[in-house]
Order: C-alpha cells, then sequence, then structure tokens
C-alpha cells in the first residue's frame, strides 16, 4: 500500500502509522494506539522486574569461641536468610592465639552447616583466608520461590484478617482474661 493512503487510513481510524521492520522490503507498518502499546509494554517490563530476583550474599561473623546462646542467635539469622533465599557467608574472624587453632573455626562451621543442612548447602567448603576462615551456605529454595512463598503467606493473613476483623495479631494476649483491680 503507498505511504499516503496508510496515512489516510491511519488518521481516519484516529490511530498511528508505526514502522514494525524497517529492514523488510517493502517496510512493513501497522496501524495502532502508539501511546497504549508504549503503557502496555512498559507495565510488562515493570511486571517482569517485580519477579526477578537478584542474588544477595548475607554475611554472618563468628569468632571461634562463641558462647551457645550466642550460636543459636546466629544460627537463628541464618536460617532466617536462607528461608528467604539468600546465599550466607560465614566468616570465623580469629585473634592472636586463635590462629594456631584453626580446626576449632572449621568444627564450629561444620556444625553449622550441619544444624541447617535443612535449609541449605555448603556451597564452597570452610578455608582459611588469612586471620578469617570462610564458608559459602546456599539455599535449596530460589529466590524466586521464597518470595512467591512470602507472598502467598501475606495474602493468607490479609484474607484471615478480612474474616476475623475482631481478632487482634497476637491472640494469646487476645484471650488472655483481664486482671481485677487491686483493691486498696
Amino acid at each position: 500500500m503507498p505511504l499516503a493512503k496508510a496515512l489516510e487510513l491511519a488518521q481516519e481510524y484516529d490511530l498511528d502509522l508505526v514502522e514494525v521492520a524497517a529492514n523488510a522490503r517493502p517496510p512493513v507498518c501497522k496501524l495502532m494506539d502508539y501511546g497504549k502499546f508504549k503503557y502496555e509494554s512498559a507495565m510488562k517490563a515493570r511486571e517482569a522486574r517485580k519477579n526477578q530476583a537478584h542474588t544477595v550474599i548475607k554475611e554472618m561473623k563468628l569468632r571461634p569461641k562463641i558462647d551457645p546462646h550466642d550460636y543459636d542467635t546466629k544460627k537463628g539469622h541464618v536460617v532466617r536468610f536462607l528461608k528467604q533465599g539468600d546465599k550466607v557467608k560465614i566468616t570465623i574472624m580469629f585473634r592472636g592465639r586463635e590462629q594456631s587453632r584453626p580446626e576449632l573455626g572449621y568444627r564450629l562451621l561444620q556444625r553449622l552447616a550441619e544444624d541447617v543442612q535443612d535449609l541449605g548447602f555448603v556451597e564452597s567448603n570452610p578455608k582459611q583466608d588469612g586471620r578469617n576462615m570462610i564458608m559459602v551456605l546456599g539455599p535449596h529454595k530460589k529466590k524466586t520461590e521464597a518470595m512467591a512463598e512470602a507472598r502467598q503467606a501475606q495474602e493468607a493473613r490479609k484474607a484471615d484478617a478480612k474474616a476475623n476483623p475482631g481478632r487482634s495479631q497476637n491472640t494469646a494476649d487476645a484471650e488472655a482474661p483481664a486482671e481485677e483491680p487491686a483493691e486498696a
């Protein structure tokens, strides 16, 4: 179709004449609402970015002589990171005479790896790097799966809140009997 006729047709239907394939002989054009097309393509790109996950490496630093309670706290952080789908870099920092006993750090890293083996796996075995010993743990499930799971849990909580509007988040506090005031 000649260019003048195509432009006339586009004007008649109140659309834009958009060149689709410039290198083709003859060039291919399409009648469309270009503003709507740009908006829809921007929305598709935005949705794709929303579902995309970038790899994050979280770091946890420990010392070879760590208290059991501190170890449990640090392990809890590692568990949370792995559940979120993030990789975790565990660093054992040696100071002074501790450097002559790297097996203490190695045992601690092995113990941590065994404690979280249901959530993650050892991606990089423990290795000495100067004053530090480093190990990397990777999650079993991908970041996108963890994000989808978290989104579903959040939607379930919202649905539950709508179904039971009178109940508070902390049901233990809501169901506890009120204390009677002390007599003076």
